[in-house]
C-alpha cells in the first residue's frame, strides 16, 4: 500500500472524497492517509481526518519564506515516511526544497486545464469566459505553477450552467470522482 500524506487548506472536499475510497473504495487496499496536513490550523478537514483517525498537523506560514516554512513541513512529514504527497485544495506554492526532496510524487488537482490557465479561480476563470466546457487536470507538481506533466484530464460540460456555483458543483463532481480514479491507477502502475 502506498503511503499518502494529504494536503489542504480548508474544509478539503478532495481528501474527503480520497479517504473515502481509502476506506471502502476504489483506494481500498492501495493507499492509506497516513497524515494530513494544513497550512492553516482552522482547517476545517482537520477535524473530518481526525474523527476518522488519520492523524493530523498544520504549521502556520505568515510571515515565512516558502523554502524555510517546506523544511519545517518536511520535518513533520518524516515522522509519516509518506509515499506520495497529494495537494487537496493546498493553496500554497511549494519550493524547490520540498519539490525536490518528493520527485514525481508530489500530486495535485487542477480545476481547469492547466495548459490553457494556471493559478487560482479556474472555475471562475471558465464562467467568465463563457466556457462552454473546461477541464480538470491531475498533474504532477514541479518548481512552476502549475506546469507539472499532466496525469489525467476530463471534461466539465458548462453547457447550461447558470451560475458560478453551478459551475463549481458540476466541478468539483468530478475531481472527487477523477481524483482517486488517476491515483488507483497511478499506484497500481
Amino acid at each position: 500500500m502506498k503511503k499518502i500524506a494529504i494536503f489542504i487548506s480548508g474544509r478539503g472536499s478532495n481528501m474527503k472524497a480520497i479517504v473515502e475510497q481509502c476506506q471502502s473504495g476504489i483506494l481500498s487496499g492501495i493507499a492509506e492517509p497516513v497524515l494530513v496536513f494544513s497550512d492553516h490550523s482552522d482547517a476545517a478537514g482537520l477535524k473530518y481526518a481526525s474523527e476518522q483517525g488519520i492523524a493530523t498537523a498544520s504549521l502556520e506560514s505568515k510571515g515565512m519564506k516558502r523554502a524555510d516554512y517546506d523544511r519545517l513541513v518536511l520535518e513533520i512529514l518524516a515522522a509519516y515516511s509518506p509515499d506520495y504527497i497529494v495537494l487537496a485544495g493546498y493553496m500554497r506554492i511549494l519550493s524547490p526544497v520540498l519539490v525536490n526532496a518528493f520527485p514525481k510524487r508530489i500530486i495535485n488537482i487542477h480545476p481547469a486545464d492547466t495548459t490553457a490557465h494556471q493559478g487560482l479561480h479556474g472555475y471562475e476563470w471558465a464562467w467568465e469566459n463563457k466556457l462552454p466546457e473546461t477541464k480538470v487536470t491531475v498533474h504532477f507538481v514541479d518548481e512552476g505553477l502549475d506546469t507539472g506533466s499532466i496525469i489525467a484530464q476530463e471534461i466539465v460540460d458548462l453547457h447550461g450552467a447558470t451560475s458560478l456555483e453551478d459551475v463549481e458543483t458540476r466541478g468539483l463532481a468530478i475531481e472527487h470522482r477523477l481524483y482517486s480514479k488517476t491515483l488507483k491507477e497511478l499506484f497500481e502502475s
